[in-house]
């Protein structure tokens, strides 16, 4: 016997594109069965200005498959030299929703982030005064802070202080991968919230280490430990609001993940509500999964849920996912969970 759950149509709050042949081979991964995404502005050159990222959304839009209702929501690439007042006229046109934070050298073409946290304070103050979000990838990146402790620091050294010198600004903690993360989003009370990733609510650091090295299940910022991938888990199956989905599915060839020096990065957009709603049923939480998908990230941006409505459906045999995605530039590997998923999108 089937089982079904009907959900308002989910969005992505963190989402990779990238540009060209790869655009035009992952957008309909994500189109398939989400409604709107922040669209992530690391290009090579990033998207750091308003005329950059009507560009970049007009070409994505133009890789819409047709007769699919899909917006793309654009943010604008914070650096040292970014101006306050394009930011707000980017923002007051509509076109942008957000501004991404990366500390230079954080992650995936990152190398045009942020070094010195004083030279933007002036955007920041703009940013809480329009009300304008601010989307942070929080990792500092000292050599010598281990790996696995770069977003714990990163609260105490960065984030904490900036939000405290910065009254009104609204700020999502992106892919956060620790329990330090969600009792931070938690302690607040306001301004804040959280996206947690598909990938990290499956995969501890043990994933990608024992048995070889996997390199599809490597991304920035890296999976933790158990603790800590359970704790996510809590978070995004509690019916918090402060909590909701950004799959950061990014992705890369195989050529380019399988090397010497793999890229980071889960490509999670195909198969992601199957994998949520495995989780979700495991964790006896289904009836919070709208919350996390559809409903929570609205919510924190200002926006209305989506009308219209797709559901799941639990058969008693698998559902078949391709192991990969061709692409004029090679094939991009599906996230694989480790585990059947017996949960279907219609």
């Amino acid at each position: 016997m089937s089982q079904t759950l009907t959900l308002r149509r989910p969005d992505d709050w963190h989402l990779h594109l990238r540009d060209g042949a790869m655009l035009r081979a992952v957008l309909p991964e994500t189109t398939r069965h989400f409604g709107r995404a922040i669209i992530m502005p690391n290009l090579v050159p990033p998207v750091v200005s308003a005329c950059d990222a009507l560009a970049y959304r007009d070409r994505i839009i133009a890789a819409r498959p047709e007769g699919v209702d899909f917006t793309p929501l654009m943010t604008l690439y914070l650096t040292e030299q970014t101006d306050p007042a394009d930011v707000a006229a980017a923002h007051a046109s509509g076109l942008v929703s957000a501004v991404k934070l990366y500390p230079a050298g954080a992650t995936t073409n990152s190398a045009s982030g942020v070094r010195d946290f004083d030279k933007v304070r002036g955007v920041l103050e703009k940013m809480a005064e329009i009300g304008l979000p601010l989307c942070v990838h929080g990792e500092v990146t000292d050599a010598e802070v281990d790996i696995f402790d770069r977003e714990a620091v990163f609260i105490d050294r960065v984030l904490d202080p900036v939000r405290r010198a910065t009254p009104g600004l609204r700020v999502v903690m992106e892919h956060i991968t620790t329990a330090n993360g969600v009792d931070y989003v938690k302690a607040s009370d306001r301004d804040l919230g959280a996206t947690i990733t598909t990938h990290h609510l499956i995969i501890n650091r043990n994933h990608i280490l024992v048995g070889g090295i996997k390199p599809h299940y490597y991304c920035l910022p890296v999976a933790k430990r158990e603790s800590h991938r359970l704790a996510l888990r809590a978070a995004a199956t509690s019916g918090d609001a402060r909590f909701f989905l950004g799959t950061d599915s990014a992705p890369h060839t195989d050529a380019l993940k399988e090397s010497a020096c793999g890229c980071a990065g889960c490509f999670t957009a195909t198969n992601t509500l199957s994998i949520l709603a495995h989780a979700f049923e495991e964790d006896g939480a289904l009836d919070r999964l709208e919350g996390f998908t559809s409903l929570n990230g609205p919510a924190f941006y200002g926006l209305a849920p989506n009308e219209v409505r797709l559901t799941l459906t639990k058969h008693d045999t698998p559902v078949t996912y391709p192991d990969k995605i061709d692409t004029d530039d090679g094939p991009v590997t599906v996230f694989d969970p480790g585990f059947p998923l017996f949960w279907r999108v219609s």
